[in-house]
């Protein structure tokens, strides 16, 4: 009887570690299948370290941009650069778009080479650029009609953040896909919100852009007045930082040369986000105010300026370098 019991006991070992085998290469075989290639198209300065953090969180990455030259570097961490975005629809069945302009996402979408001539069923489609939510409806309606699935994600926080992976998602689009796509924000971002329909997402981050550039120049302007009253800039923007006047513009990406390190204004204001992006973005936020008839008298003017400064040479330099541009608009 005993030694029964213990071949019994063996019996039921061995089965154990079995079933313990199976349920781990089940568990590995489902960590693989959510490990499929994601496509991404616009390897700028956003676009790149938002694919970099795919590769470093396990997924394979098929890339392509209008400039070969600018997936040199992901190639080299291994991603597939394919010639086109229809290529990319080919092999991936999400896929992730960063593009300058609305009629950018147009022409990557359904233009000759275009995402949707290609793009399989189910696949889901997800656009990160900042663009008019109008055209984001639009390419969900023809992504519709081929079958797959868009979603407006814009995001926030800048360069910075999308190296470090702590990006801000503003999701727009079917709330039953939001978890698919929630898997891949969480890899380039620290927050993801829901927003609602297509479309949602683009209007939360307008609305937070015209806040930023009213803040920039609103912090811009505070800094030239407090210098020009003689005030050592790094104890005026500490004195800002701890008092009610503090904002993003003051605390982390201060616009005086000199007072932080680590942001454009440190860099002869290279690199960041561009003055013609966030002219384009402020012609966006006008452009929903003038159609849904809402007074934005700041973020007007705020337009003006930076439409301005895009004339005045500053179109290529950060956002930040509004407080050069006054600066050199007091010395005139």
């Amino acid at each position: 009887l005993a030694l029964a019991l213990r071949r019994n006991k063996l019996f039921l070992f061995g089965c154990s570690s079995v079933l313990r085998r199976n349920l781990s290469v089940l568990g590995s075989t489902r960590s693989m299948a959510s490990k499929t290639p994601v496509g991404f198209i616009g390897l700028g300065n956003m676009g790149s370290p938002m694919a970099k953090n795919l590769i470093k969180n396990g997924y394979p990455v098929i890339a392509t941009d209008v400039f070969p030259e600018c997936c040199k570097e992901l190639q080299d961490l291994g991603a597939q650069v394919v010639d086109s975005p229809a290529y990319v629809a080919e092999k991936a069945d999400r896929i992730i778009t960063m593009l300058p302009s609305s009629p950018n996402v147009i022409e990557v979408y359904t233009g000759s080479n275009g995402i949707l001539k290609k793009v399989k069923k189910g696949t889901l489609l997800v656009d990160s650029s900042t663009i008019d939510p109008a055209v984001a409806r639009e390419m969900a309606v023809a992504a519709e009609k081929m079958g797959a699935v868009f979603m407006d994600a814009p995001v926030s926080g800048g360069v910075g953040a999308a190296s470090m992976a702590k990006l801000t998602f503003m999701v727009g689009g079917l709330e039953e896909e939001f978890k698919a796509a929630e898997e891949l924000f969480t890899c380039m971002g620290a927050n993801v919100i829901y927003c609602g329909q297509v479309g949602t997402g683009q209007a939360a981050k307008l609305c937070n852009n015209m806040l930023l550039s009213i803040g920039m120049i609103g912090t811009a302007e505070t800094m030239n007045l407090g210098i020009r009253l003689g005030l050592d800039p790094k104890l005026l923007a500490k004195i800002l930082n701890m008092s009610s006047g503090c904002c993003w513009s003051s605390d982390t990406y201060n616009p005086v040369p000199g007072v932080m390190e680590g942001v454009p204004s440190a860099n002869n204001y290279q690199g960041g986000f561009g003055t013609t992006l966030m002219a384009k973005d402020l012609g966006l936020a006008q452009n929903t105010a003038t159609n849904t008839r809402t007074p934005i008298p700041l973020g007007s003017l705020a337009h003006q300026i930076y439409r301005v400064m895009c004339s005045r040479g500053y179109a290529n330099k950060d956002f930040s370098s509004v407080f050069q541009f006054l600066r050199e608009e007091e010395a005139q």
